[in-house]
């Protein structure tokens, strides 16, 4: 898929929102990709999941054992992936703030995971998952994810390939403009602390 097909998709469903946002960063914007909007047709999931699929090199899409994606925004384009891939799919969760494999999922000892994410921002997120995926017997060879919004900056430890790279600008909260600081801030991500 190209850039203009890939942003076309998103405009379709609606997924690119116009406001003031308190991103999982922490950091402000004054635009935010909802992905679950983008993801909720199953066509245009497994569109740009074989898309995302795509882009993985060969001898790393050879050594991928099982895809593992962080809730709430990777299950959906995680679960794709996995079928884009033939390899089971499993999630991270973080009832108490950490993450955490649950509902009975486990790796084996030494598994090459493929992480999934929705959108990355700073990497705070993937890195951390990984992380759990190292505590959780596992190595993480790999990331994709639907959106980069880093500016290409997150530096996440391991190779990474997001389909789509979107760098509206981002705001700590001393940085915020005025124009964007009158508008009442929304927090759509999933992380709560």
């Amino acid at each position: 898929m190209t850039q203009e097909e890939i942003l076309s998709e998103f405009r379709a469903s609606e997924a690119l929102l116009e406001g003031h946002f308190l991103l999982s960063s922490g950091r402000h914007s004054g635009h935010y990709l909802q992905c679950a909007r983008v993801l909720m047709n199953p066509e245009r999931a497994g569109r740009l999941a074989l898309a995302l699929a795509q882009k993985l090199p060969r001898d790393i899409r050879s050594q991928i054992d099982v895809v593992v994606s962080p809730a709430m925004g990777g299950i959906i384009i995680g679960q794709e992936m996995g079928r884009a891939l033939g390899k089971d799919a499993m999630f991270l969760e973080r009832p108490e703030g950490e993450f955490h494999l649950r509902r009975g999922f486990r790796l084996e000892p030494g598994a090459k995971v493929l992480m999934v994410e929705d959108v990355v921002t700073t990497g705070l997120s993937s890195r951390e998952a990984i992380a759990a995926v190292a505590r959780e017997g596992g190595e993480v060879i790999a990331e994709v994810a639907l959106v980069d919004r880093s500016n290409g900056e997150a530096d996440l430890g391991v190779p990474f390939f997001p389909l789509i790279d979107i760098n509206f600008p981002t705001y700590a909260d001393d940085e915020v403009p005025a124009d964007l600081a009158a508008i009442e801030i929304t927090k759509p991500g999933s992380r709560k602390a």
